[in-house]
């Protein structure tokens, strides 16, 4: 009976964290996740996202979304990440650090509720697309261990930024 109220305890948070995550970005022209089955990520599985820019005359923020248990077992997380434009060109390759754990404490890093954690990196800012059209996200993990354990989702939000604060 306890696994079973864990479980619904578990679904009740994740639900929580994932409205609330979507409810803060009203700047957000796309915002996707991509759930990793049985919480593995695999070297062959790319997490893959395709939106489309509208407006190609304004820069953009480029952010990676990792949603991860506590039980992970690194303090970071290594990602290639690549962009590729409408015509299915490579425009950006990058690789990109994300810091789960304080490295010193050990403590959960992110906005969390019980053992799920959510993490915004910023990974271009001001990215400016060379035109309208259909483009391409896609994310590989990078780490020595395959599969990569306690990571649930990785995602991507693309923003226009901010107006500076007066």
């Amino acid at each position: 009976m306890s696994n079973k109220l864990s479980r619904s305890v578990k679904i009740a948070m994740f639900i929580a964290i994932t409205l609330y995550c979507f409810s803060c970005d009203s700047n957000a022209i796309y915002k996707s996740y991509v759930d990793l089955k049985d919480t593995n990520w695999y070297v062959k599985n790319v997490p893959t996202f395709t939106f489309e820019i509208k407006d190609e005359n304004i820069p953009y923020n480029i952010y990676i979304l990792v949603r991860n248990a506590s039980q992970y077992p690194y303090n970071n997380l290594y990602v290639t990440r690549y962009i590729y434009g409408p015509d299915g060109k490579i425009l950006s390759n990058r690789l990109e650090e994300v810091i789960l754990f304080d490295q010193k404490t050990g403590k959960p890093l992110g906005d969390g509720l019980g053992d799920i954690y959510d993490h915004k990196l910023l990974s271009s800012r001001s990215f400016m697309f060379p035109k309208k059209g259909k483009y391409t996200i896609k994310l590989k993990q990078y780490m020595r261990q395959d599969p990569l354990p306690y990571v649930m989702s990785m995602g991507v939000s693309i923003e226009k930024p901010l107006p500076p604060k007066q």
